[in-house]
């Protein structure tokens, strides 16, 4: 499924009401690549986890589809990530004592029965592609890089159509960070989903179709990506 996205008049806040972020109006296509950038504390995951319905106190409009998140309440919007979102994390999230196969399948904890193997052999397949062990050894093993390799195909296993990716190479190196930008840019585009990403890193913003500035808690004006 391809899922277009529209921001409109939202307000994040605090729980006592203090707004944190502020966006009028937001689009994405289906299939886009999109860069967010700007000064630690500027509001970039506190829009990116919005996108995916995890703040409580919005105002406002996020319409992924047909779908508008404002309007869900937690349990529904729990389900539309299950089905649609893949989120990657900087410190990767993991659990040590599962191999790679096993964090990666996690999804199936969350799916009907009917779902498990595709899942699994999905995530599979993703790990043989990103070339990490899938259950020869735990995760508390892996290197930095294997670490996000594996959290990458989780994201992916159970084929969301959105990609959600807070400073996924912030703990790495920059030959190891280079080339997980381009295992992460060219499976997502291969499968055409959205790929939203907060990052100061500009080898990952130079390959984005477009790049979002946010400062002081305000989307400013966009840039080209390369």
């Amino acid at each position: 499924m391809n899922l277009a996205l529209q921001v409109d008049d939202l307000r994040v806040r605090t729980p006592g009401g203090r707004v944190l972020l502020s966006c009028d109006h937001f689009d994405a296509t289906p299939g886009a690549t999109i860069g967010l950038r700007g000064p630690s504390g500027a509001g970039k995951s506190t829009f990116l986890y919005a996108l995916a319905g995890l703040h409580p106190a919005m105002t406002g409009h996020i319409r992924w589809g047909a779908t508008d998140l404002v309007q869900l309440n937690d349990a529904a919007r729990a389900a539309f990530r299950r089905s649609h979102v893949g989120l990657i994390f900087q410190d990767f999230l993991l659990f040590e004592e599962l191999s790679a196969l096993g964090n990666a399948s996690l999804a199936t904890a969350f799916n009907p029965a009917a779902k498990r193997r595709s899942i699994t052999d999905t995530a599979r397949d993703f790990l043989k592609s990103l070339k990490v062990p899938a259950e020869a050894r735990t995760v508390d093993s892996f290197s930095g890089g294997e670490r996000q390799r594996t959290a990458i195909a989780r994201a992916l296993a159970h084929d969301p159509a959105i990609i959600l990716a807070d400073e996924p190479t912030a703990s790495l190196d920059r030959k190891t960070a280079d080339a997980l930008i381009e295992d992460l840019i060219s499976l997502t585009r291969a499968r055409n989903k959205t790929l939203i990403a907060v990052s100061h890193d500009q080898h990952l913003l130079d390959r984005m179709d477009r790049v979002i500035e946010v400062t002081d808690g305000h989307l400013q004006t966009e840039a080209a990506g390369a």
